[in-house]
């Protein structure tokens, strides 16, 4: 007999009448409007053999509207990059450019790190 771990397999026994398993949550929130977003830009060059990244943070909405916004970030500045972490990382140095981008989506930005 196969035990389905999808489910609340902890709980094994229960004698109230009016219980109740809670559901588990997924964890990702839903996407704020671009208005009531901060995001930081910043460069960074820890951990990439000196070569610049401009690091995008502080998106707060589901995986894949954060995958939309570095596909789109990255193919108006015709360079390569990543999403992982939570944190959208575009190749090379344009920070400038994608604060511009962000602002004009109508993102509040903010520039970090020098």
């Amino acid at each position: 007999m196969a035990r389905d771990r999808n489910k609340n397999s902890a709980i094994v026994y229960s004698t109230a009448a009016d219980f109740q398993t809670k559901p588990k949550q997924t964890g990702e929130a839903p996407t704020l409007p671009p208005e009531q977003q901060i995001l930081k830009v910043l460069l960074d060059r820890k951990k990439r053999k000196g070569k610049i990244v401009t690091l995008i943070t502080g998106f707060v909405g589901t995986e894949a509207d954060l995958k939309d916004l570095g596909k789109r970030l990255k193919a108006k500045c015709g360079v390569g990059g990543s999403v992982k972490g939570g944190e959208i990382l575009i190749q090379g140095e344009v920070r400038d450019r994608i604060v511009g981008l962000l602002s004009a989506e109508g993102f509040r930005v903010k520039k970090a790190g020098g």
